[in-house]
């Protein structure tokens, strides 16, 4: 939400994805667009190499995980290879070697169809691999909502941690 609150609250996280849903849409109509123009083997490998490196180790680690630790590792190929960045460098390495190719746009389908579709974003250590719900964030939007609560038209001032000692003790503030 900023720099000193990098969480979401469930209407701005579907505001977030509703942005990236913009993009995988263009993504959609380019594609259909240029079908011809598609190279499908390159399209193919370079919409599959993203989850081939970035996702399917770490998934398969945290089945396998008997406590659902897994290591770092995992975390950080999920997202170097998910990364707007880092796909963006691909983008351009291949375009500086190969040239410029419709199936470039299986990079924009693929990670803006998992932010947008799927609301996957790039993943904290704080968190298990794959999705599962986390009290913290409940009880922190819970006191969230209730802050907002009765306010009207206006919105809250600034919380401080003295407000909230649940939350902040367990969080470490």
């Amino acid at each position: 939400m900023d720099q000193k609150n990098p969480f979401e609250t469930p209407n701005t996280f579907r505001l977030h994805r509703a942005e990236y849903l913009v993009g995988f849409a263009l993504s959609i109509v380019l594609i259909i667009v240029h079908f011809g123009e598609i190279r499908w083997i390159p399209f193919i490998a370079l919409f599959a190499y993203i989850d081939l490196i970035g996702y399917i180790p770490g998934a398969i680690a945290f089945r396998r995980s008997t406590d659902g630790r897994i290591s770092k590792v995992y975390y950080v190929l999920y997202n170097s290879m998910h990364s707007l960045v880092t796909q963006g460098a691909v983008v351009g390495l291949w375009l500086w070697l190969a040239g410029p190719e419709w199936a470039l746009l299986a990079i924009p389908f693929h990670v803006l169809g998992d932010r947008g579709l799927f609301g996957n974003f790039l993943k904290p250590f704080g968190l298990p691999f794959e999705p599962v719900a986390d009290p913290l964030y409940d009880r922190i939007t819970a006191q969230m909502r209730a802050r907002t609560a009765g306010a009207g038209s206006r919105v809250p001032g600034p919380a401080v941690a003295e407000h909230t000692p649940g939350v902040a003790q367990e969080a470490g503030l």
